[in-house]
């Protein structure tokens, strides 16, 4: 497809797209930041690297998101590896950081090989697409499930938002998130629930660190960061895009992350994927009615990350001041459409209902084994019982 020319981008701009970005990065930023600094720290990375980190990660998942989206004129929103970062915690301590660095370009190397290949959309192809909805909804269950869980801490804060988001459904449906989100902060402030005290601006700087090459490092992480990345991120980002109904080309976009990765990856940048979660934000009704225009969705999410990358560890603190309640809250909101339809998606044919049904359960269940997250052994577990329930 030809990119976007200027015109048709301010065209397609929206004031519900761009909410849409900012709540992409403020549920992926917030929900996991914190294991991206740890995984940084299990590495001995001073603070000055950790913003280094911050500042890589961001301006290659907002290079790849405004990118990739004006190319395609559809919503391609990356992330970070978050299943990669708590592999880092685990498994990565006891090496030094050059040889974590090396490893990162390894890793990156073997996802631009696999996307630019083939192989991995010659894969992916295969799986029908009411399993891949059953997965999403499996995914974004435990979200709607917290959104409600979050009353129990905070009843009238997050009452008040789920109000205010059915009266704007219907009344100005394509600003009901901003509209929510916004009620949600100033019943927060009202409260004192912000806690942005001693904020100040602070540019992160990008801090080189020349990678050195270990069997230690390439057997335990290079290899697992690669397999992990790929079977618990981009499996599931794939996932999302079918089930949303975009036709997006698969093989470069998965490429042009692991080209991405690799610039950045002695910068701090550990793994670049498509996500999934916030992903679904982007490609849901929320972010514009018209689903042709929703890539602006993601190139806003783009235009955030570069803000978070600028600004490193400032932004992620930022973030933090935002009670836990109003994250939940949000996240679940934006994401009621995208859980409805791949319900619908995933149980409309019945021949593929039952196989479409386990998908969802597992991958609902939180079922973890080798590392691999359930995301992945629910899509197994769906492809299995097809199989079976096929050859009956």
């Amino acid at each position: 497809m030809n990119s976007t020319p200027p015109r048709h981008l301010l065209k397609d701009l929206s004031l519900s797209a761009i909410a849409a970005g900012f709540v992409t990065v403020l549920v992926g930023f917030a929900s996991s930041a914190v294991i991206v600094f740890q995984a940084a720290q299990s590495l001995g990375a001073s603070p000055a690297e950790i913003s280094s980190w911050m500042w890589a990660l961001g301006l290659g998942m907002g290079l790849t998101c405004i990118g990739l989206s004006l190319r395609y004129r559809m919503p391609v929103v990356t992330a970070w590896s978050t299943p990669g970062a708590a592999m880092l915690i685990s498994s990565a301590a006891g090496l030094p950081l050059s040889d974590a660095i090396g490893a990162f370009l390894l890793s990156a190397l073997l996802i631009a090989v696999c996307g630019f290949s083939g192989f991995f959309e010659r894969m992916i192809s295969r799986i029908p697409v009411s399993l891949a909805s059953g997965m999403l909804a499996g995914v974004l269950l435990r979200f709607g499930i917290d959104a409600f869980a979050a009353m129990k801490t905070q009843l009238g804060m997050v009452l008040t938002m789920f109000a205010v988001y059915l009266l704007a459904r219907r009344l100005l449906p394509r600003y009901a998130v901003i509209l929510t989100l916004l009620v949600g902060i100033v019943f927060a402030a009202a409260l004192g629930l912000l806690h942005v005290d001693g904020l100040s601006l602070q540019l992160a700087k990008p801090i080189f660190t020349a990678p050195t090459f270990s069997f230690a490092a390439i057997v335990g992480i290079a290899l697992p960061l690669f397999i992990v990345t790929m079977a618990s991120q981009n499996v599931p980002g794939v996932a999302v895009i079918r089930a949303s109904g975009y036709a997006i080309p698969i093989s470069p976009v998965v490429g042009w992350t692991g080209v991405a990765n690799l610039l950045l990856a002695p910068f701090g940048a550990f793994a670049l994927n498509l996500a999934a979660i916030t992903a679904a934000i982007c490609m849901g009704r929320e972010a514009h009615e018209d689903a042709s225009r929703r890539y602006v969705a993601a190139m806003a999410a783009g235009v955030f990350y570069l803000i978070v990358g600028l600004f490193g560890a400032t932004v992620a603190a930022l973030f933090a001041a935002f009670p836990k309640e109003l994250i939940l809250a949000i996240a679940g909101i934006a994401l009621l459409g995208t859980i409805g339809n791949s319900l619908a998606a995933a149980l409309r044919e019945e021949a593929d209902r039952e196989p479409a049904l386990v998908t969802f359960l597992v991958t609902a269940s939180g079922l973890s084994l080798g590392g691999i997250g359930s995301a992945f052994w629910g899509l197994v577990a769906g492809v299995v019982t097809l199989l079976v329930l096929r050859r009956r």
